[in-house]
């Protein structure tokens, strides 16, 4: 049977109130031997609190969403990176004395309809394009804090927390260049004009102009960012770019796909073509070779987004520009300077 705060109560010799007082820690106006002996007695009896009812005296569910895009016939697909930072903001979150409900959605009015169906104090949106994130509106999002996570979108309903996608994509391709690579392949999932992939498609660009590389001789590939896709393209690399010294792939899950199949058709990393990631997980420290990459910080994304939603949702500040995080290059053993005999060298 559930012990309630009656129980603890009698058990005390005090009333209900005071106990209510001593469990929420207002303890102005209760005596220490009072406070010592109702919490003696609550470990005793074992009680533990009513979350719901806390939720209900509190105008608050306790509850922040992390939506993630979905197909309603098919489970949820989240990267390796986005998982990372799950993990993350639950951690974040439990610190917080919240729970995190993970939901699918598979559109903007499904979004409307979990804030709704779980009185979410606050929602963090995960994965979706920005031209999702720009449909959102009052009708959908009510008075529920929103943040979204590496979008780019405009949207004055959200804030946001994401990555210095351009800088992250110079860096990487000025660091190949400097080796001496001018034929790079640029292997990224399909973009539009905005989001994240665009902007690391700005920072590759940018950074062969910086260079006076041509870009004519850097292909652009445009694949799933999944490792299976990541292998067949590897397979077929130096068939389709013979004369490719270098690639730069968008996603860490992609770039070790890509020296997979290279691999299993006899073509060496670095040693005829070198591979640049993006994300630092942590397996590109463990494959072979050991993958260079642009690391992201992915816990501070994670804590950034939580400490700003809490904030929104205790009323405590508004929406405002996004956070941009700084990233770092991690040079590893995946990248070395073309060899002489090299295609087109």
């Amino acid at each position: 049977m559930r012990v309630t705060l009656k129980d603890i109560a009698r058990a005390a010799g005090v009333s209900i109130m005071t106990v209510s007082n001593v469990i929420n820690g207002k303890h102005a106006r209760v005596s220490t031997d009072t406070v010592e002996r109702v919490r003696r007695i609550v470990a005793e009896l074992g009680y533990v609190p009513n979350g719901s009812a806390r939720s209900l005296a509190a105008n608050s569910s306790r509850l922040v969403g992390l939506l993630v895009p979905a197909a309603s016939e098919a489970s949820l697909a989240i990267s390796p990176h986005n998982i990372a930072i799950v993990g993350h903001i639950e951690r974040r979150l439990r610190k917080s004395g919240y729970h995190l409900l993970l939901r699918g959605v598979s559109d903007t009015d499904e979004i409307g309809e979990a804030l709704r169906s779980w009185s979410l104090d606050g929602a963090v949106l995960l994965g979706f394009l920005d031209e999702e994130v720009d449909r959102l509106d009052r009708r959908v999002t009510g008075a529920t804090p929103v943040l979204a996570i590496d979008s780019y979108s405009d949207n004055p309903l959200t804030t946001g927390v994401r990555t210095d996608d351009f800088t992250g994509a110079h860096l990487a391709t000025s660091h190949l260049l400097s080796l001496g690579h001018r034929r790079i392949v640029f292997a990224a999932p399909s973009f539009t004009e905005v989001g994240v992939v665009h902007e690391r498609f700005l920072g590759f660009r940018a950074a062969l102009r910086d260079a006076g590389a041509s870009p004519e001789n850097c292909p652009i590939e445009t694949v799933d960012t999944t490792h299976d896709d990541g292998v067949e393209l590897g397979r077929r690399l130096l068939t389709s770019h013979p004369e490719a010294t270098a690639v730069f792939a968008t996603a860490d899950i992609l770039a070790i796909g890509i020296i997979e199949g290279m691999r299993d058709t006899g073509v060496p990393v670095p040693q005829r073509v070198s591979v640049v990631g993006f994300d630092d997980l942590d397996i590109s420290a463990y494959i072979t070779p050991t993958l260079t990459t642009v690391a992201q910080d992915i816990v501070g994304k994670a804590t950034h987004a939580v400490d700003r939603l809490l904030d929104l949702a205790r009323g405590g500040g508004h929406h405002t520009a996004p956070l941009v995080l700084d990233v770092r290059l991690v040079v590893r053993n995946s990248t070395a300077s073309p060899r002489p005999t090299a295609a087109g060298h």
